[in-house]
């Protein structure tokens, strides 16, 4: 029942051999997306990081042939290097000097900016709510309702003795 003729079998082989055979850059180029490439994680990398003073390699790798003159005149005396040459040199294996990295930038400026930008949005959301969505306030939280009620609990004497009613005083009309 589950027999696959020798056609099928050489077809299938033949098919799995060639995908495995081919990359997957290959086959994502085939279908019109665009491929990126992969970094190794494993080879050194250089960063520019205050916390590691001296990356894993340098800045430059691949070096023009005034780096190189200038790498072989960098093996004499440095005295006679200008200063020029020596900040060339020194941008040969790194980016960016200490000052630079420990320069301040302004991304402070848009994230406040975004930040008071959604609490004015969710402001505005609010009012909005408010005036169109949400139903009137109960007549339970006007203030006259509120004097009636605290007037009909002290005709009642609630909790006369530790309560609410505990608090006024009925000779005097007044709170305790």
């Amino acid at each position: 029942m589950l027999r696959l003729t020798a056609g099928r079998v050489g077809s299938l082989v033949a098919r799995r051999a060639a995908v495995a055979l081919t990359t997957s850059s290959a086959r994502m180029a085939s279908h019109g997306h665009e491929v990126s490439e992969a970094v190794d994680m494993s080879k050194p990398m250089y960063w520019d990081r205050r916390e590691i003073p001296l990356p894993d390699k340098r800045y430059k790798d691949i070096l023009t042939p005034a780096d190189k003159s200038l790498k072989e005149k960098e093996k004499g005396p440095w005295g006679q290097l200008s200063n020029e040459e020596k900040l060339a040199l020194y941008r040969l294996s790194f980016c960016q000097t200490y000052p630079e990295m420990n320069q301040s930038s302004s991304e402070w400026k848009t994230v406040v900016a975004g930040v008071l930008y959604c609490i004015g949005l969710t402001g505005l959301v609010i009012i909005w709510q408010t005036a169109y969505v949400s139903p009137p306030a109960p007549r339970t939280f006007d203030a006259e309702w509120q004097a009636k009620q605290v007037k009909r609990m002290l005709d009642m004497r609630v909790s006369p003795i530790e309560g609410f009613a505990a608090q006024w005083d009925y000779e005097k009309g007044q709170w305790k």
